[in-house]
């Protein structure tokens, strides 16, 4: 048995706030008045707050993180996030919806470096939105446990 299955999913559903977005912008540096100031939002293209996309992403790499590193039926693991790429399809508004969603696409065994390697793509949606499409790869290490 392999401690990763090809179409594995895991999925969050979570909404960012006004607050939400400024907090993390303001944390993270990010001085964009559109994630910070409502009247500047409203002047710009889509006319309203949106969440910068460092925060959607760090929420979409949380969930596999956490996921992968819970232990399974058969298995401990643990997780090492490689490699992630991103596109920003659409924005991410205050006070709508995300779902996030990853789906395993590939499971390789790397004897070097003693783990799966785990092919993820991954998407958040907003109310029928694509705003995010990504591709990552994990390294899981696992360890069987006895019944």
């Amino acid at each position: 048995a392999r401690p990763v299955i090809v179409a594995e999913q895991c999925r969050r559903t979570l909404t960012f706030s006004r607050e939400d977005i400024a907090t993390f912008a303001r944390l993270t540096g990010d001085a964009n008045p559109l994630h910070l100031d409502a009247d500047a939002a409203a002047l710009a293209l889509h006319g309203r707050i949106i969440a910068s996309g460092q925060q959607t992403t760090s929420q979409m790499i949380g969930l596999i993180a956490t996921h992968f590193s819970r232990r399974c039926e058969h298995f401990v693991r643990e997780v090492l996030c490689l490699n992630f790429n991103f596109a920003f399809k659409a924005p991410v508004f205050a006070d709508e919806p995300i779902d996030l969603l990853w789906t395993v696409g590939a499971v390789d065994w790397h004897a070097r470096l003693g783990g799966w390697l785990v092919l993820v793509d991954g998407s958040a949606t907003s109310l029928g939105r694509q705003c995010v499409v990504c591709r990552g790869t994990l390294l899981v290490k696992a360890r069987e446990v006895l019944a």
